[in-house]
């Protein structure tokens, strides 16, 4: 053979070498997979919805995640960020790593869906034994990961690159007490390291037509800040509110300050901001003026110039008010959850990976910002990510009408996650398999 005849055949099974590598895995072969593993899916979520666990108690549920781990060979990390649990599919051969999350944690909610695999649950919360459900839709998340991780561990022999599985503790905020919630406790303990990720994405489930996935470039979901105000006044009978300091009154009108902050000072068309109240705590009797107040609420932005400057005056605005009254004001706030922004590249990238497993008219990437907020949005600072929504209605139901998540009613239509499976599914080999 001549050096030319050598060099051209060396070309060419290079060649062949490298479409080999980058050949995609069917379509069809990943439905086959996610069909079917989708008994056992809805079989681990009815059992999850069964037995939900509060933020930083998923004791159970990180150990079924971990034994399914293992029982497919992943190596398996326990204990990150309290509760969580990693695993790590290594392919055939070496290539790219991509990340893929799910959140554990239920609310204390007493369900009333009237599901036969109803919660009746109760676990501890501040203090007090309350009921606990998965009124929030993770215990799905939890079931379509690990269908995800079988289908994909079944293909090990074809993957070229690395899937991080991250099962993730606390994502409805840090726990009274504590100063962190899961996603940024899993990050301190090195969940996206060794290996790390070069991508990461998560969904979750939402009212909307079953089926549909949706999402927007840049910022998706709210930055989440809780709000804490105390203010110390003199405690004075009801009928002398001038020999005291009234706590009462200074508090109605901080609230009224607060909303018309938002209301006068914050274009909604450019940066929507909800700045709210949700508790006022004072006074044990009606006739007695008390020498204290707390109100705690919530505060969601899109922009973090605007959110450090309503913050400030904000702060500002308290303090005259209190001082208006003789009171003085404790002004505190703490972010559960950092803006949750979709990096434009990878939410380009992502679009045509969600319609081949939804089909392009169930797709929508240009969803309105949601003022609901995720602590995936601290995994998406740490490396790229992309955060999308699945439509979990119940057929014939308007999704305008249907339950929220939070609501005591709120429930996932179960023909949506063999969905939610390919849609992780997809996207990592996908990412895995691009140039």
């Amino acid at each position: 053979m001549t050096l030319r005849r050598l060099l051209a055949a060396s070309v060419a099974v290079l060649a062949c070498s490298a479409g080999a590598a980058a050949a995609q895995v069917p379509l069809a072969d990943v439905e086959a997979a996610v069909q079917a593993g989708a008994p056992q899916v809805v079989a681990w979520r009815r059992d999850l919805h069964a037995n939900p666990e509060l933020g930083f108690a998923e004791t159970r549920t990180a150990g079924v995640v971990a034994d399914h781990l293992r029982s497919l060979g992943l190596e398996v990390r326990t204990g990150v960020g309290r509760t969580g649990v990693v695993g790590v599919l290594r392919g055939a051969r070496p290539g790219r790593t991509v990340a893929l999350r799910a959140d554990m944690d239920a609310l204390p909610v007493l369900e009333a869906t009237g599901l036969p695999f109803a919660s009746t649950a109760t676990g501890a919360y501040m203090g007090q034994t309350v009921p606990v459900a998965h009124a929030c839709g993770h215990d799905s998340h939890v079931a379509m990961l690990m269908g995800a991780a079988t289908v994909l561990a079944g293909m090990k022999d074809r993957i070229e690159g690395t899937i991080v599985f991250i099962f993730q503790p606390a994502e409805e905020g840090a726990p009274p007490g504590e100063p962190k919630g899961g996603a940024a406790l899993m990050i301190d303990d090195g969940a996206l390291r060794d290996p790390r990720p070069e991508a990461i994405f998560g969904l979750h489930v939402v009212p909307g037509k079953a089926g549909t996935v949706f999402y927007r470039p840049r910022g998706f979901m709210a930055a989440s800040d809780r709000v804490d105000i105390r203010l110390s006044g003199r405690q004075t009978h009801g009928a002398w509110p001038w020999k005291g300091v009234d706590v009462i009154s200074a508090s109605a009108q901080i609230i009224q300050t607060i909303n018309s902050l938002t209301a006068r000072t914050v274009d909604p068309t450019t940066t929507p901001t909800v700045f709210t109240i949700a508790t006022v705590d004072a006074g044990v009797r009606y006739n007695i003026i008390p020498a204290e107040a707390t109100m705690s609420g919530t505060l969601r932005t899109f922009d973090t110039a605007q959110r450090d400057d309503l913050i400030r005056r904000a702060r500002v605005a308290i303090d005259n008010v209190a001082e208006t009254y003789g009171a003085t004001a404790e002004f505190t706030i703490h972010q559960n959850a950092a803006l949750t922004f979709n990096d434009e590249a990878l939410s380009a990238w992502i679009a045509p990976v969600l319609a081949e497993a939804a089909g392009a008219e169930n797709v929508n990437p240009g969803r309105p910002p949601t003022t609901v907020a995720e602590d995936f949005s601290f995994l998406a600072q740490e490396v790229p990510g992309v955060f999308y929504h699945l439509g979990g209605t119940a057929d014939g139901v308007d999704p305008a009408t249907a339950p929220p998540n939070h609501s005591p009613e709120f429930d996932v239509n179960e023909s949506i996650l063999p969905l939610g499976v390919k849609t992780h599914v997809l996207s990592a080999l996908r990412f895995l398999e691009r140039d």
